[in-house]
């Protein structure tokens, strides 16, 4: 067994997620270990669970937050989800 490092549980199916940079990190549960890992967008601060965008370096939930920060790079970023094709 392994403790969560997020909630402090002690829990049989605890998991383990490897990082690119050679960290590792005990979890009990994906909500903690979003918690831990998911990136923040740099405009409303909520935490990035799907794809999200980059601009310049930055990281935000969606084209409207990229906009509203970036706002030359961050005016070509349009959200492909539930956009209709051309």
């Amino acid at each position: 067994m392994a403790t969560c490092e997020v909630c402090g549980n002690d829990y049989w199916m605890s998991f383990e997620v490897h990082t690119v940079s050679g960290d590792v990190h005990v979890f009990d549960s994906f909500e903690c270990a979003a918690h831990r890992l998911a990136p923040i967008c740099e405009h409303c601060q909520c935490r990035i669970l799907g794809h999200g965008v980059e601009v310049s370096g930055r990281f935000f939930c969606c084209a409207h937050c990229a906009r509203s920060v970036e706002t030359v790079e961050g005016a070509k970023i349009r959200d492909a989800v539930g956009a209709h094709p051309v």
